[in-house]
This record gives C-alpha cells, sequence and structure tokens, in this order.
C-alpha cells in the first residue's frame, strides 16, 4: 500500500487508516483486526481518549506493544471524562499536558505521533491551547499535532496560528461542505486532512441501501429520506464492472489534493478487507464528476 506525507511532517500514512473506535471491547478480537491491517498495509491507527471511556487506548496499546515502529499512532484530547462516563469540554493547557501522560500510559508507548485536539470553539483559549501542543512536541512525547474540527472558523484560526500538520473531519459524497472553502485552504498550507465518515455512517458501504432504510428514515445532513435514497440509488448506477459503493465514496475523497488518509472503521476483519481491497478498484474522473453532478454541494451554515 502507499504512503502519503501528513502535512509538512515526516510521518508518511497509508491512504486508508484503521478508525479504533469501532474495535469494542473484546480485547482478543480487537487485536486481530489490528493485526490483519498491518498485514494488509496500513500503517495508520487513531483512537481516542475519550473511547470506551479510556479502555479503548488501552486494547489498542496493548495489541502494538510489540510492534510500535510498524505504526502511525494518532490519538485525542480535550473530552473531560467524569467518573459517571459523561464528559464535558476541557481545552484547558494544563489539562492536555495532565492527559497526554494517561494516554501514554494506556497506549504503552512514550511517544504519540500524532496528538489532536478532539473537538473546539472558537471560545476556547486558543493561543494556550496551541502552546501546549508545542510544548509536548519540545518534550518529545509528541511527534506532531492537529485538531479534529468541522467549523470553518476554528480551522483558520489554527491554519493561521499553529504549527498543525492535519485536519480531521468529516467528508464524504454525502456531506461535500469541505469541498469550497476548508480544502483549498489547507491545500494552500500543506495541511492534510485526514476524513472521517466517508462512508457516511455504513449508507454509502456495499450494504448501502439497506442501511439507509434502517439509519436514513429521518435523512442525512440537507437529504430527507426521499432524496437519499434516490441519490444513494443513483450512485450505485455509476458504478462498472467489479466496482463497488464504498470503493467509489473511499476513492471519492482520497481524489481531493488535501486528504492524505481516510479513517475507516471496522468490527470485523471481512469489513477491514472491503475496504482495503476498494482501494485497489480503478475509476475514471467522468465518474468522479457524474459524483458531483448526483450529490449536494453542500455548504457549512454554522461556525463562519
Amino acid at each position: 500500500m502507499e504512503r502519503i506525507k501528513l502535512g509538512n511532517s515526516n510521518l508518511a500514512v497509508s491512504p486508508i487508516s484503521l478508525g479504533c473506535m469501532s474495535l469494542g471491547t473484546d480485547a482478543t478480537k480487537a487485536s486481530e483486526i489490528i493485526d490483519e491491517a498491518l498485514d494488509l498495509g496500513i500503517n495508520y491507527l487513531d483512537t481516542a481518549d475519550l473511547y470506551d471511556q479510556g479502555q479503548n487506548e488501552e486494547i489498542v496499546g496493548r495489541a502494538i506493544k510489540n510492534k510500535r515502529d510498524q505504526i502511525i499512532l494518532a490519538t485525542k484530547v480535550g473530552n473531560h471524562l467524569k467518573d459517571d462516563g459523561s464528559w464535558f469540554w476541557d481545552p484547558r493547557k494544563a489539562y492536555i499536558k495532565e492527559q497526554v501522560k494517561e494516554s501514554l500510559r494506556r497506549l504503552q508507548t512514550d511517544y504519540i505521533d500524532l496528538y489532536q485536539l478532539h473537538g473546539g470553539t472558537i471560545e476556547d483559549p486558543i493561543d494556550e491551547i496551541i502552546e501546549a501542543f508545542e510544548e509536548l512536541v519540545k518534550e518529545g512525547v509528541v511527534r506532531y499535532y492537529g485538531i479534529s474540527s468541522i467549523r470553518p472558523n476554528v480551522i483558520r484560526e489554527y491554519a493561521a496560528k499553529s504549527n498543525i500538520n492535519s485536519v480531521m473531519m468529516q467528508y464524504s459524497m454525502l456531506d461535500r461542505r469541505p469541498e469550497e472553502e476548508v480544502m483549498t485552504l489547507l491545500a494552500a498550507q500543506q495541511i492534510s486532512v485526514v476524513t472521517r465518515g466517508s462512508l457516511a455512517k455504513g449508507m454509502l458501504s456495499a450494504k448501502g441501501p439497506e442501511i439507509v432504510s434502517d439509519k436514513g428514515k429521518k435523512g442525512y445532513l440537507d437529504y430527507d429520506a426521499s432524496t437519499l435514497k434516490n441519490t444513494v440509488e443513483q450512485l450505485q448506477a455509476v458504478l462498472q464492472d467489479n466496482q463497488t459503493l464504498n470503493g467509489l465514496a473511499l476513492q471519492y475523497v482520497l481524489q481531493e489534493q488535501a486528504v492524505a488518509s481516510v479513517v475507516t472503521g471496522a468490527s470485523s476483519i471481512t469489513q477491514l478487507k472491503e475496504n482495503v481491497n476498494a482501494l485497489n478498484q480503478h475509476f475514471e474522473s467522468e465518474q468522479f464528476a457524474k459524483v458531483k453532478e448526483i450529490t449536494k454541494a453542500n455548504t457549512y451554515q454554522q461556525h463562519r
């Protein structure tokens, strides 16, 4: 599998990455999925301190302990867990610097390749947050940092003020909001995009129509239920021999200049292989153009 440079960093990531949130809490099964991902050529794992109240980091840490040098490891911070399992947003510098130690302990490693702010608003103490991440880089416990956000005003602020190497954001054929303004901005500054939600809750997977009937009952973003069903059917009609809907979905977002990797979850090895095999399919530029005719060029309405 090819490797793509993440922003201005020295990190070379696989174009598809394993989103660990969907691994579950069965450590043996999770370890098997991670091992298979590595065997298939994936080198980028994404987790967060919030997932399963820290248990996800622990499971990932145990699974990669003896193969840490093979992996680009990303995690996130900012959601302050309480004893009752609830959480609140806490972007303070002191909290970030305190929690990185907990993530390192759970992950059983002495460094994190990519440390990401797990959300954020324009009202946050952004200068203080940047200072925290910069200090962690100088201390050597974090190699590079980024943010996870879909808020245009927040993305612009970090792009202007910080040394972020990446922005994780939702982006798919059904959610084209980043295309008009965010992608252009980040590509110009050599900040990579790591996408999430590119299969739109599975509605753009091999079982798309079936999942649309279930998860799409109330629509999706600015698609009502009827339009959503019709759109997915039209997208399937774009496919040619040996092409799949998840192949079209993943390769559509990867053709965007700023996108370095697509984070996809996998709760089984079968699901993992389906997503990796999607990278081996060939699509013509005319097919991607047809996708843009079929889908909505939706735009961000909030956080301007």
